[in-house]
């Protein structure tokens, strides 16, 4: 029997253009991250993702439609009310929200901060807003090393951000709080995430520590793709922020990565069969596979460069995305198919730091498929249906 495989890649943040209803998320029509990353970057060189397709899905400065593309290619429209990460990934797996999660773009109510206060014994917290994560470690890490209190945050998408020195505060204390925050806002405030946001103070300023942060999500309340996988001989393997994003729902194996650059290498030894699945088991059910879903996330076009709307880094970062994409395709087989998608839009060229709503590329690839345009397609959940197709 073949071992059918299909390899995700989840260029986080990469929207494609607007979609109609972006006014009720507070965006403008203008917003395209892709399109204006392009613009801002004029000597870009994405020659695998445009030999796909890319440029076919919409117009882009510099970079030319192909006569012949590779792969199948569409825009696709996110069918739930949301534009943050949870929402997005939930429907590539097939689970589109009916209610989109609460945001808090006043703070946390004061009973709930006081819960957290009294449960943690962190003594007070400092912040409470909605705010840039860099910003905020500029305006109140000097306070936080004095008082030793948390920074907690929130932003225009429905997350509790806690933020410490881990010179100042354990990070197994962090994933502590970061555990019963999840815990207190599961009582009723249909928070998306808790996300836990090291960060260490250097000569040149305050960094975050990407490798350490951790996201606590809801879990999926109905199975998804990932669920029918693991549980019919399939292994998941969950790179990146997926296992977070999931609770690790219908994850077999998993790793955590500090940059994309190591969860693109991650990805291309899986498909060359040469990573250690053993060391992250994280399912200990599983016994075997005749399936198997890749499943990557790469987050720092969002994190790095989209929220500090760094048009440059930006582009950067997709040109080493796009390099290993080539190295990708050249390790497949027969037996595998390659997506290309996105889970919203973070326009590095919008006003404010936060994600933006729009619609995203898709790009499917499979050597012996012909490319094709797939034209608008409604649901990210699309995937999830073209995952099930193919492996069972």
């Amino acid at each position: 029997m073949n071992k059918k495989r299909a390899i995700v890649l989840v260029i986080d943040s990469l929207g494609i253009g607007a979609m109609d209803d972006c006014a009720e998320f507070g965006d403008e029509k203008t917003c395209n991250t892709l399109k204006n990353t392009i613009k801002g970057c004029p000597n870009i060189k994405l020659p695998n993702m445009q030999k796909m397709g890319l440029a076919n899905i919409l117009p882009l400065d510099g970079l030319d439609e192909v006569e012949t593309p590779t792969a199948q290619y569409a825009r696709m429209l996110e069918l739930s009310k949301g534009k943050d990460t949870t929402t997005g990934h939930w429907e590539l797996a097939g689970l589109v929200l009916k209610e989109a999660f609460k945001t808090y773009p006043q703070g946390f109510p004061q009973k709930l901060i006081d819960k957290f206060i009294e449960k943690t014994g962190c003594k007070g917290i400092l912040g409470n807003i909605p705010a840039s994560g860099t910003k905020i470690l500029e305006d109140l890490a000097e306070e936080h090393h004095r008082t030793k209190f948390p920074i907690v945050y929130t932003s225009a998408d429905s997350v509790f951000q806690i933020a410490v020195d881990v010179d100042t505060i354990p990070l197994d204390t962090l994933y502590e709080w970061c555990e019963i925050a999840r815990e207190l806002l599961n009582d009723g405030y249909n928070t998306s995430r808790v996300i836990a946001r090291p960060f260490i103070t250097t000569e040149e300023g305050y960094k975050r520590v990407s490798k350490d942060r951790r996201d606590y999500s809801l879990a999926p309340f109905e199975p998804t793709i990932l669920n029918k996988l693991a549980q019919n001989n399939g292994m998941v393997f969950g790179v990146g922020k997926i296992e977070d994003i999931f609770v690790g729902s219908g994850i077999t194996h998993a790793i955590h990565v500090g940059s994309n650059k190591e969860g693109l290498t991650h990805t291309l030894s899986a498909v060359k069969n040469k990573f250690d699945y053993e060391s992250y088991l994280v399912d200990s059910n599983f016994q075997k596979a005749d399936k198997t879903l890749i499943f990557t996330n790469l987050v720092d076009t969002d994190m790095l460069f989209g929220h500090r709307r760094d048009v440059k880094g930006y582009g950067k970062a997709l040109e080493e995305i796009d390099e290993y994409v080539g190295l990708i395709i050249k390790e497949m087989t027969n037996d595998d198919l390659l997506i290309i998608t996105a889970d919203h839009g973070c326009d590095p060229t919008a006003k404010g730091t936060d994600h933006t709503r729009e619609s995203v590329p898709l790009l499917i690839y499979n050597k012996n498929q012909e490319g094709k345009n797939l034209g608008t397609i409604e649901g990210f959940d699309f995937v999830a249906k073209t995952i099930e197709k193919w492996l069972f």
